[in-house]
């Protein structure tokens, strides 16, 4: 096996487990919120918890790459979330699940920006887009997670005894794909963008930027991620956009489609967790289709249709009279926005001048802003309203996606 095949499934490895952590989660929320007595606003203050972990801590993920490497940060990162588990299982009060909830925010955050940069360093390797597969595996795992977390709700088994066993069995994956990542540092495979001399000096090849090797310029030494957001501030608030909106639409059914289905339409407890797996099986669908729908239509067009389609979705879901509308509603969600994260991280990897852990870690960062904004407000909106009105917010950031598509270029680097 090539190093570089050894290397993708490491870090599928890595995107499989981080799918499956939270979403063995999802299941249980409905009774997380009965149990503790939560009105929509408190548990929607409750998830956003997770978001605000991901924003203190999100940004560390490029100097931590920079310093450790992306595959071991992204390592410790997700075995770190992993702990976060058993402690969401023995929540007693809110001010502990919340605080369970920010840790595996700031693990997640940390993870997602360091695997998805070991990801583009795979891809260079492989010369044509495969981020959307392992985006792919992301979606497998939610998928997976959340029928395990379904039928562990449904079979009656406890939650610490459920979410403990996940805990360590994913950890353990994470320890043994470590052994395949790449070694070397993190410009390696970079010969058209920022690269970094065998001396430590930053450089920037020199060249007609096509992959081959050329002569290396020195450039500011203090590169990272104040570097990024001087070099690029707007190239990555666009590439940001699509991610954030996006991740309201993709949030939506992680933190509010077993609510809405058990508390709106009266599902019952394994109905209920279909509106997630629905959203997360329909992704893995766009997402192993992804890499050759951009190719052949662009990333443009592709970005815009998906949100369009979405926003589709998402009337279904705040229209429909029975749980089987509102779950089909979920899985077209789901699709249209499938690939609109690894683009938008992509385009954020490969901007010149700012190393690619920086970029997608401050995109990934300002795109978890929708992860912190929106639970509450569909809490809050919900409680005035109804849920379904909630969801509504959710419909317009589909929209909003649409309307931004634009921004994206249609044949990114990889």
């Amino acid at each position: 096996m090539t190093v570089a095949r050894r290397a993708r499934g490491a870090v599928a490895v890595l995107f499989l487990v981080n799918g499956l952590t939270f979403a063995n989660v999802v299941p249980w929320l409905p009774s997380i919120k009965s149990e503790l007595g939560l009105s929509n606003t408190a548990f929607g203050l409750a998830l956003a918890a997770a978001p605000l972990g991901g924003l203190i801590f999100g940004i560390a993920a490029g100097p931590l790459s920079a310093r450790f490497g992306s595959g071991r940060t992204a390592t410790c990162g997700a075995i770190v979330g992993t702990l976060g588990l058993p402690v969401i299982a023995v929540a007693s009060v809110w001010s502990a699940f919340a605080g369970s909830l920010l840790l595996l925010g700031a693990a997640d955050a940390v993870t997602d920006a360091a695997m998805n940069a070991h990801a583009l360093r795979v891809q260079r390797r492989y010369r044509r887009s495969i981020i959307n597969s392992f985006h792919a595996l992301w979606s497998v795992g939610a998928v997976c997670g959340g029928l395990i977390g379904a039928g562990a709700v449904a079979l009656g088994i406890a939650r610490p005894v459920h979410l403990g066993a996940v805990a360590v069995l994913l950890a353990a994956a994470v320890l043994v794909a470590a052994r395949w990542q790449l070694d070397g540092p993190e410009h390696a495979e970079r010969y058209d963008e920022v690269a970094v001399s065998t001396a430590g000096a930053p450089t920037t090849p020199a060249g007609d930027g096509r992959g081959g090797h050329a002569s290396h310029v020195p450039v500011d030494s203090r590169q990272g991620v104040r570097q990024a957001l001087r070099t690029a501030p707007w190239l990555l608030l666009g590439f940001a956009a699509l991610p954030t909106m996006a991740g309201a639409v993709e949030d939506s059914a992680a933190s509010w489609a077993a609510v809405h289905l058990r508390e709106t339409l009266g599902a019952t407890p394994f109905i209920a967790g279909l509106g997630f797996v629905g959203a997360q099986a329909m992704m893995v669908v766009g997402r192993l289709t992804g890499d050759r729908t951009v190719d052949h239509f662009g990333a443009r067009r592709v970005a815009r249709s998906g949100s369009l389609l979405a926003a589709v979705g998402m009337l279904a879901v705040v229209a429909g009279p029975a749980p089987a509308v509102v779950i089909a509603g979920f899985g077209l969600a789901g699709l249209g926005v499938s690939t609109l994260f690894p683009l938008g991280l992509a385009a954020a990897g490969n901007i010149p001048g700012v190393r690619s852990a920086d970029g997608v870690a401050v995109a990934s960062w300002l795109a978890r802003l929708s992860f912190l904004a929106v639970p509450p407000l569909v809490g809050l909106v919900a409680d005035a309203a109804g849920l379904r009105w909630g969801l509504v917010l959710v419909l317009a950031s589909a929209l909003a996606a649409a309307a931004l598509s634009g921004l994206l270029p249609d044949r990114p680097d990889r």
